[in-house]
C-alpha cells in the first residue's frame, strides 16, 4: 500500500527475527488472527477497554485508509499458512493534516524484546518523512512499559485533563531526533 516505505528485517534482543513493511491489502485476516492471540491484558492497554471481539468493519476501513489517511507498519514472521503479523504501529493524520495519532500493538510473547522500540521508532521516521510536525498518542496510565518507551523517545507526557486514567504523549517531529533513536532492537 505504501510504495514509499522501505521494508527491512531487524533481529530482536532475544535473536528472533522479524520482518517490517508497510501494511498491504490481504493484511486483514493476520490482524484478526493477531487480535485472537493477544491475551485479556493486552487487549486492554491497547483499546483502553476490555475488548472480547474485534470491529471488523472498523478494522476494514482503517486498514483501507492507508496510506492516504496514514502510516501503517507490521512486523511479521514466517507461520505456517505464510505469515503473522507480531506487532504493528500506525499513525493517523488527525486536524490540519500536520499532526498524527500513534498506536501500538505488540503480541504478548515479543514483549520485552524491543520490537515495540523498533516500531516506534520506524514509525516516527516515516512521520518525519511524510513531513508530519507532531505525534500524539492516548496511553493508560497504567501501561508503565508504553510511557516508559515514549520517554525514552522524548515525547513529552501530560495527564489528559479529562480523564485521569489516561496519558497524552505529544512529540515534536520538528524537533532533533534523541541520540538513542534507531531502527534496531538491540
Amino acid at each position: 500500500m505504501d510504495d514509499e516505505f522501505e521494508a527491512f528485517d531487524t533481529t530482536l534482543r532475544d535473536g528472533r527475527a522479524v520482518h517490517i513493511r508497510a501494511v498491504r491489502d490481504g493484511d486483514e485476516a493476520e490482524f484478526l488472527q493477531a487480535f485472537d492471540r493477544l491475551s485479556a491484558a493486552a487487549r486492554y492497554t491497547r483499546f483502553m477497554r476490555a475488548v472480547r471481539q474485534p470491529n471488523r468493519e472498523l478494522l476494514h476501513r482503517t486498514l483501507r485508509s492507508f496510506p492516504e489517511k496514514g502510516i501503517c507498519l507490521v512486523a511479521t514472521v514466517p507461520a505456517a499458512d505464510g505469515y503473522d503479523i507480531v506487532g504493528s504501529s500506525m499513525a493517523v493524520i488527525i486536524g490540519d493534516g500536520t499532526a498524527c495519532e500513534f498506536a501500538i500493538t505488540v503480541a504478548d510473547d515479543y514483549g520485552g524484546t524491543g520490537l515495540a522500540t523498533t516500531l516506534m521508532n520506524t514509525l516516527i521516521d516515516a512521520a518525519r518523512c511524510r513531513g508530519l510536525a507532531e505525534m500524539d498518542g492516548f496511553v493508560l496510565a497504567v501501561n508503565q512499559p508504553m510511557l516508559r518507551l515514549a520517554r525514552r523517545l522524548g515525547f513529552d507526557i501530560r495527564v489528559d485533563p479529562d480523564d485521569g486514567s489516561l496519558r497524552i504523549c505529544r512529540l515534536n517531529l520538528a524537533a532533533p531526533a534523541p541520540v538513542s533513536e534507531s531502527r534496531s532492537a538491540g
